[in-house]
């Protein structure tokens, strides 16, 4: 690999400009193609048009070897035209040149003018067409070669009453519905190009070697007398637009649509032709009408699609905007090509329907390849792809279902019958597409329903962070001995009665709450009030497992790790269960006691004795659903809302089934109830009663604490006498609990002696004053970071090509891009310069390091010694990656703190 490497391309989401000509070409009746050019360029081209067209393709080739490249091409070209005409007597020829061709700088203009002096004979029209392959894609390929045809071609600019229809490269079938559309809409009409016969012809005794079928030079030159232009494309510039090139030399007026996809865009096409003084007929409106029916039939399962669309810019538009409609949510939207209008026009559909459904994340990428298309298709979940051939790698690596609608389809036959234009194409395709998100579920719902739901009948051993004392049980689940459970029993300070001997520490890993109760308000960030529910911070799951192992070496005391919020310990499993993991991994002997409202109880019951949870307290008010809705309201469960006593029975449901899961499985459950003055005060001791038929071993009956700002922030408190009397009204039938301290949820130490605030902004190491107020300090100011980079998604520039600096700034986890700063390139790319710090830079690197002085660090895909020196010296610090911005700042970031931290200590 060269060291000079800037940019990678890793499976490249395009084919070159020489593709798109050829295509082009093939649209005009009685034409041949010659590539200027190498053999393997004509022998690549035809592979994949006739793989894709299942038809024969005829695509000559000049043959440059060493001498045409080194001496010129001229002899080769001429040769080659020769022998086209005397073999194939075409009436067209495309000239389209190639990498070679134009970076030899091949003037083929001249050539052509030499060969007609040469050949007076002949009268074969001869049109070139620049077609570069490293200077755009299929996409351009294809429009510069209808420009060229237009421009070469002696027009007659005598007035008709023809319209001109220009496409882009849509299918044969396609081809054929536009066509007979505009004959069922009376419209008088030039196609350019006629692709619907030559490239999916007919089945016959005799081939002819020349296109038969196509749009005939007579007509193109009566493009120049036609009233008006219809362009069917939303990304052309203009210097490759047929239509603006008659506007500008003939004063043809044009109208620019998109492809007649959908609804929308297949109404305004219509509506255009309509105003041209066509007629829209009744089978068009019955077709409409099927076509909303098909949307009504499907948009049930479309609201579950998460797309990747991929493909030439006009393709990509077109299907996001039939998939908008429809429901369906475009994660990632995709081009090779380069257009500055892309992603404003299709960010306008997706941006709507991403509000409607709650999606944060979305990627619109232009000159991307495969590569960035799988990242990102993975992390936003993607569960159907929509374009060509080329995405069937993704497919089969990771059972993400393609439906195969754009050029090249090498894999499946009917590429050329592919139909998305039109009403009836656009329900063919809208059916194709929700078919497929049906045959992913159908195909995966019982596997992840197994995944999720079945324990098996066979003996589990335990995970590799299994506490001393756990055995296999059947059914698949783990629980402790007795002996085990009493030994814990006996140091967990909530249940064994005693205050000021035993610690334990509340990890605030779970914010998120599922329902409302009235004495409660979701404000956590409370530093000075003493109640569940409240915590000067939210960690995750690593600093949780590394505030532990700090505070276990500073309380050698401690026995107890609990998770009690400051939301509900389930409503965010995934947290829960990876700090559990954590610690279990650190520390196999720790008791593990969680607390939640029981909602998803039933849910996790079964995980959470596998993941050596041995005490569970659930708060369960009432049991009485109407009760129940004076307390709760309301309750979010499996994407829905409920009041009343609807929600509340829920709630009650699951929180008595969980309880009696866990009991059966040998946990040791307590029931918290808050008294409630004139709600559920005499409903207390039935709840108690149920607690002890459902198996819970002690229940710890609270006085309510007002909290400003809730429902019942006025209610009349419950005396500490009218608690204790109904806890000794209670205890003639079950335990109860006296020594409650309500505690937060970042409690640490006994219940006797909370230590907490002694170790708030610690999560890992030791936490000395000083190295605390350090920390806040940098916490104060965002860390500022430099990124090299030329696609501005990803570190992919070397240091010295860059000419602006993405400044990114990191601040309590977060990652904001700041702005963009300009710098004069430090490589100028002479021969001194060997992009590794060498060459004549003087004045350069001030500059540089000038523009970036206020950041801690810059990050480049590489750098060479001479400039990291410089910036080390000025106390920037210099990281290399090949990574996405956001992940890679984040990664350097920490990096930075922590280096932080040490060089303070030492």
């Amino acid at each position: 690999m060269s060291k000079n490497l800037v940019n990678l391309n890793v499976n490249p989401c395009k084919m070159c400009m020489p593709m798109g000509s050829v295509s082009a070409f093939y649209g005009i009746r009685k034409c041949m193609t010659i590539l200027h050019g190498s053999q393997g360029c004509s022998t690549y081209i035809r592979r994949h048009m006739a793989t894709h067209y299942n038809e024969p393709v005829d695509i000559a080739s000049s043959s440059l070897t060493e001498e045409g490249t080194v001496f010129g091409g001229e002899h080769n070209l001429i040769k080659g035209l020769e022998n086209m005409i005397e073999l194939y007597n075409p009436e067209v020829i495309g000239v389209a040149t190639t990498c070679l061709a134009e970076t030899i700088g091949e003037d083929i203009p001249r050539i052509l003018k030499r060969f007609y002096d040469s050949h007076p004979e002949t009268n074969v029209k001869i049109i070139p067409v620049s077609s570069a392959g490293y200077s755009g894609t299929q996409y351009e390929g294809f429009f510069k070669a209808l420009r060229a045809i237009v421009e070469n071609v002696e027009m007659r600019p005598g007035k008709n009453n023809k319209i001109n229809i220009i496409t882009g490269m849509i299918s044969p079938a396609d081809t054929r519905y536009l066509k007979k559309l505009l004959e069922e809409m009376r419209v008088d009409y030039i196609l350019l190009p006629d692709l619907s016969d030559n490239l999916d012809g007919q089945h016959a005794e005799n081939y002819n070697r020349l296109p038969e079928g196509g749009t005939s030079i007579e007509e193109i030159e009566m493009m120049a007398g036609a009233k008006m232009t219809v362009e069917l494309t939303a990304f052309v510039k203009d210097e490759n637009s047929p239509a603006q090139y008659l506007y500008e030399a003939y004063g043809v007026p044009y109208v620019r649509c998109n492809l007649p996809v959908g609804l929308r865009d297949t109404d305004d096409f219509i509506a255009v032709l309509e105003g041209a003084g066509g007629k829209k007929t009744e089978e068009m409106k019955k077709q409409r009408g099927r076509y909303l029916d098909a949307m009504i039939d499907s948009h049930k399962y479309n609201g579950e699609g998460r797309a990747v669309i991929f493909g030439e810019p006009d393709f990509v538009l077109s299907v996001t905007r039939l998939c908008t409609e429809n429901g369906i949510m475009p994660v990632v939207t995709a081009t090779g090509a380069k257009s500055g209008a892309f992603v404003p026009m299709i960010e306008k559909d997706i941006k709507k329907v991403a509000g409607f459904q709650f999606v944060d994340s979305y990627k619109i990428l232009d000159n991307t390849d495969f590569d960035n298309i799988e990242k990102n298709a993975l992390e936003l979940e993607a569960n159907v792809m929509i374009g060509s051939s080329d995405g069937r790698r993704i497919e089969e690596k990771f059972n993400i279902p393609l439906v195969r609608c754009a050029f090249p389809v090498h894999d499946h036959v009917g590429g050329q019958r592919v139909r998305m234009l039109g009403y009836e194409g656009s329900l063919i395709l809208l059916d194709r597409i929700t078919n497929t998100l049906l045959g992913k579920k159908e195909h995966s719902f019982r596997n992840q329903l197994f995944k999720k739901y079945f324990k098996g009948n066979e003996e589990v051993q335990a995970p590799k962070l299994k506490a001393d004392g756990l055995v296999p049980v059947k059914a698949g689940k783990l629980a402790a001995t007795k002996a085990e459970i009493a030994r814990k029993t006996e140091t967990h300070p909530c249940f064994n009665g005693c205050g000021s001997q035993y610690a334990r520490m509340h990890l605030p890993i779970a914010p998120k709450c599922n329902i409302q109760c009235n004495y409660c308000v979701r404000k956590f960030d409370c530093p000075n009030e003493s109640r569940p529910g409240v915590t000067t911070e939210v960690l995750s799951p690593e600093e949780a497992a590394r505030k532990y192992q700090m505070v276990k070496e500073k309380i050698p005391n401690l026995k107890v790790v609990g998770i009690a919020g400051p939301g509900d310990s389930l409503a965010e499993f995934e947290k829960t269960r990876r700090t559990l993991e954590l610690i279990r991994e650190a520390d196999p002997e720790v008791t593990f006691c969680l607390s939640t409202n029981g909602l998803l109880l039933p849910l996790y019951a079964d995980e959470l004795v596998q993941l050596g949870v041995s005490h569970v307290t659930v708060t369960m008010n009432a049991v009485n659903a109407t009760i129940g809705a004076k307390i709760y309201k309301h309750v979010d469960y499996m994407g829905n809302r409920y009041y009343g006593e609807v929600g509340a029975a829920i709630l009650m449901a699951n929180q008595m089934a969980g309880l009696k899961r866990l009991t059966a499985l040998g946990v040791v459950c307590k029931v918290n109830i808050v008294m409630l003055k004139g709600i559920n005060e005499f409903h207390i001791p039935i709840v108690v009663a149920k607690a002890k038929e459902l198996g819970c071993e002690i229940t710890n009956i609270m006085q309510m604490i007002p909290v400003k700002g809730s429902a019942f922030e006025n209610m009349p408190l419950t005396s500490n006498k009218e608690i204790t009397e109904m806890r000794k009204k209670c205890e003639l039938s079950m335990k109860q609990m006296y020594h409650c301290r309500q505690c937060r949820a970042d409690a640490i130490g006994t219940l006797d002696n909370d230590q907490s605030i002694n170790f708030r902004g610690c999560t890992g190491g030791s936490c000395s004053t000083e190295e605390k107020k350090e920390k806040e300090k940098m916490e104060e100011k965002p860390i500022l970071f430099a990124v090299s980079s030329k696609s501005g998604v990803l570190v992919d520039q070397h240091f010295g090509h860059a000419t602006d600096f993405y400044i990114y700034e990191y601040k309590d986890n977060n990652i904001r891009f700041k702005e963009r700063r300009s710098v004069s390139k430090y490589c100028d790319g002479s021969e001194s310069c060997d992009g590794m710090g060498g060459g004549r830079k003087e004045g350069k690197i001030d500059a540089i390091l000038e523009t970036v002085k206020d950041c801690k660090g810059v990050l480049a895909m590489r750098i060479g010694e001479a400039p990291k020196q410089r910036l080390k010296e000025n106390s920037i610090e210099t990281y290399t990656t090949y990574d996405r911005i956001e992940d890679a700042v984040k990664q350097f970031a920490k990096k930075i703190q922590a280096q932080h931290l040490v060089n303070y200590g030492t």
